[in-house]
């Protein structure tokens, strides 16, 4: 008799109770901060890439111009560390003349720790000409 008492008493179980649900919450409420980080490194990086590309595409800038824009979007928003690889190249694959960039950069995982080159964004601008064709 003194075991089943003793098995349906319920003192001490509400402290415990809030670790664990404490503990879960505080979890999913980090992994959603850092997912909203992960889609946030990853807007700027693809708005830089962006401005890069429409900047090198203007008819009196060249293509370094266009990847010093992007590597110095990127460097004020969130870090030298995340405008490492930077190419940037012209083409003509979508019909006409276009400026291409291209970034790989780390996608964070840990706050701003991440896999390296796991993140890439491409963006294409037209050519600025200044006579008719």
């Amino acid at each position: 008799m003194l075991h089943v008492r003793l098995l349906r008493d319920d003192r001490g179980s509400s402290p415990v109770e809030f670790v664990l649900v404490g503990t879960l919450l505080t979890v999913l409420t980090l992994a959603v901060l850092q997912l909203a980080l992960a889609v946030y490194v990853r807007n700027v990086v693809h708005d830089a890439a962006v401005e890069g590309a429409y900047h090198a595409a203007l008819a009196d800038t060249t293509l370094n111009e266009g990847a010093d824009r992007t590597r110095t979007v990127i460097t004020q928003a969130i870090g030298s560390a995340y405008a490492g690889d930077i190419a940037i190249g012209t083409s003509d694959a979508l019909g006409h003349d276009t400026v291409d960039v291209r970034i790989r950069t780390s996608l964070p995982v840990l706050g701003l720790i991440g896999i390296p080159y796991a993140l890439e964004v491409e963006a294409h601008a037209p050519v600025e000409s200044l006579g008719e064709e």
